[in-house]
């Protein structure tokens, strides 16, 4: 997980490590290779978010030959590191970081989310 503290997240994305899926069916077939990643609906743990949806800036003062420039301000995201997230597969685009597979999910294909608070 050191790994992962030298990357950002941007916008409304998250960085998803998939859930390893059942290797048997519910019947107790042995289900082959590469079946989990045809289904439609994956699930996995966030493990970082972005900082959320970019808002306008309303700053009256902030002309653009004066160089003053406001911080960006942000609405957060629903979803918090640690949840486990229910998102539509097609949504999803894979990575591989340090040898490991990873997802980037945006807030928009996460369904719902399971929270364990503290």
């Amino acid at each position: 997980m050191d790994d992962l503290e030298n990357l950002i997240v941007i916008g409304d994305r998250m960085l998803v490590k998939p859930s390893m899926g059942e290797e048997k069916s519910r019947g107790g077939l042995y289900l082959p290779v590469g079946y989990q990643d045809k289904e439609e609906v994956k699930s996995g743990y966030v493990l970082k978010c972005g900082p959320g949806y970019p808002l306008p800036t309303m700053d009256d003062e902030s002309e653009s030959w004066t160089g003053h420039r406001s911080q960006p301000h942000y609405l957060p995201l629903q979803v918090k590191a640690g949840d486990l997230a229910i998102f539509m597969a097609k949504n999803a685009v894979e990575i591989k970081y340090c040898g490991e597979k990873y997802l980037i999910v945006p807030q928009s294909a996460i369904l719902m989310v399971e929270r364990c608070d503290e």
